[in-house]
Formats: structure tokens, sequence, C-alpha cells
């Protein structure tokens, strides 16, 4: 049986562990230290702080999203290392607390990345869009944008030398970069059993005129040989890698969960406009490019006993907050979700009698 779970903010969050407990089949809350810059050490007493407050609300804390790589390591720079070290350090002490799954990223400078936070769909809801023509004309060294889930550690204006860095950049170092990385890592969170889960880029091509390496089938399999260990694997986000019509996320979900090596899985819809460019959908399959039914049945049918969550939802019913993180959108999703999975398991019992 997977484990349903929520992303929560903290306290800061608009959508409260009161909200989240009330959703049929929620087990979990996803969540991070926030108030740490990125690259430091996590005081173990805030992680257990942490984690009593969600047990508190009768739900489990055993995920993190995300524990950040710090920009010098994606860099290769001197640096690195004692970044790297501290890295290793959070590991330990989430492991101290109870984590079993940690979901981070080898992005270089951006999150996810969208062209507009809010687009009007026809049913009158919001949602995240990305469309290629608009972000070609954004200038990310002008200190003029500021979207969640890039890193607001550079500060206003920050960006430019950071991009410079870059500049000189192949995707290939990148890959040299985080094989370093993983071989740092991997066998700290083996010696722990903690799963690293490495989340694809998002959208995953090029932007800005940075490489972008997690993309496809191909990078996934050369990420998770980088290292044999069942705690190098992978975070399969429906909504990232299903934005490229050449990826087919069935066919990722039946190769890697055979493989064991999905330890998170994210479920969300996207309507591909044209390629390149892509809006954000209600989950149900109809409302998007995605046959979410098809992939949760791969899920199913490889056996899968992992966490997951509803990923980005819609801003309906007049919500404000979080873009992409409302409460009645992913509330929906994570009920769409709860369905599905019950459905395949009766039908599945009943054809195993």
């Amino acid at each position: 049986m997977m484990k349903l779970t929520f992303r929560w903010y903290g306290k800061d969050d608009k959508v409260t562990l009161d909200n989240i407990r009330q959703i049929p089949g929620m087990t979990g809350v996803v969540s991070a230290i926030y108030d740490i810059p990125v690259g430091e050490i996590w005081p173990l007493a805030k992680i257990q702080l942490l984690k009593q407050e969600i047990q508190q609300h009768n739900l489990e804390f055993e995920v993190i999203e995300s524990v950040p790589v710090h920009e010098d390591i994606k860099l290769g720079l001197p640096t690195r290392d004692k970044y790297i070290n501290n890295y290793q350090q959070n590991i330990v002490n989430l492991a101290q607390a109870g984590v079993k799954v940690i979901c981070y990223n080898f992005m270089p400078v951006f999150d996810w990345t969208r062209s507009s936070l809010a687009k009007p769909l026809p049913d009158g809801s919001t949602a995240l869009v990305y469309e290629k023509n608009i972000v070609a004309q954004m200038d990310p060294a002008s200190g003029s944008l500021a979207l969640p889930g890039w890193d607001a550690s550079y500060g206003e204006g920050g960006l430019g030398p950071v991009l410079e860095q870059y500049k000189n950049v192949t995707a290939e170092n990148l890959w040299q970069n985080l094989t370093y990385f993983l071989k740092a890592i991997i066998p700290v969170a083996a010696q722990h059993d903690i799963r690293m889960a490495i989340h694809p880029d998002d959208p995953p091509w090029p932007i800005f005129g940075i490489p972008r390496i997690i993309t496809n089938r191909d990078a996934l399999d050369r990420l998770v040989n980088i290292v044999d260990s069942p705690s190098n694997g992978l975070t399969l986000c429906s909504g990232s890698l299903g934005v490229a019509s050449t990826n087919d996320m069935v066919a990722l979900v039946k190769e890697f969960g055979a493989k064991k090596k999905v330890h998170f899985a994210h479920i969300r819809n996207i309507k591909i406009t044209e390629e390149g460019s892509f809006e954000e959908t209600a989950h149900l399959s109809s409302a998007g490019s995605l046959d979410i039914v098809a992939i949760l049945k791969a899920y199913y049918d490889t056996g899968f006993t992992g966490y997951i969550r509803p990923d980005h939802g819609r801003m309906i019913w007049g919500e404000t907050g979080r873009p992409g993180y409302g409460l009645y959108d992913r509330a929906l999703g994570a009920t769409y979700i709860n369905g599905i999975w019950e459905t395949l398991e009766k039908l599945g019992g009943e054809q195993s009698c």
C-alpha cells in the first residue's frame, strides 16, 4: 500500500495541519526546515520540534522536501567539500529524527520555473503556466524576477554573479559535479537507512542558457547507476517529466518502479499547449495531457509501497495563497489518487481470487 502525503510549508502556510489531517487517507506530511540558509546544518532540535508538531496532528513525518544542494556543489567549486560535509550531517540528523526519504534536486540556480503564476483557465480557476515565448524574453539577471521555488538567498538583483559562474558550465560538467556529490553522500545515506530521491528538472530542458540534466529516461538511468545502492533513487514527478512529449510517464514508472528505484512519487496533470509550453490543470486525466489512471496503475503493478503526494494544484473556489500549493485542488487531487488506488486494489484482489 502506498503512503499518501501532503506538502506543508510550516506555521506560515495558510494550509494548516488540521486541514491536512482531514483529507481522507492522508498518512503524513512532507516538509522541511525553511529558516536555515542553504548549505548550513539543520539543528537536530529544530527537526525534532517540527516532527513533534506534525505528530501531534496524527500525521507522520518521514519525507523531507527538500534539503537544498548549495550552488558551490553544482558548480564544483573548491568550497564544495564544506557544503557536502554539512549535507552529510543533515542526512545523519534527519535519520535520527526518523526521516526515511530525502527529496532533492540538482537544478542550477532556478527551481521550478513558470512564466505566470495565476493564468485564468476557462473554468474560472487560475493555474501555473509556462509559455516558452514569454520565458525567452525574461532576464533573470535584471533582479526583477522573483518566483516561488527560486532560491531567495541571493537577494534582490543577486543572480547576476551566479549566472556568470554558469556561463561556461556544460551539461557534462554538471554530471561530473553530481557524480562527485553522490559518491560522497550516498554511502552516508545507506549507513543511516535514508533513501535519496532526486527530483527531475522542472521543466526538463535548459532555461536562460543554463543546462539541465535530469530530464528524461536516459538521464534517470545514468543517475541511478552512478552509485549502485538502494539509497540512490528517484522522485518521479509526472508534471515535471510529463511536459516533454518525448517522456512516457507510464513507461518510466514501469521501468524504474520494477527496479525499486522510485522512492517518492509526485502526481499532477499538465496540458501541453505546444512543444515547450504547458499549463497546469486539475488532476483528472481528461483535464490534461497525462493519463493519471495509467500512471497510478503502473505504480500499483510494480508493487509500489512508497510515498505519493498530489503535486501542484490550481487555485479554485476563491482561495488565495502560495501559488500551486493551495488546499482545495490538492485535496481533490488526493481524493482522486485515493479513489484510483482503492479501485486498483479491489480489482486486483478480485482477479487474484
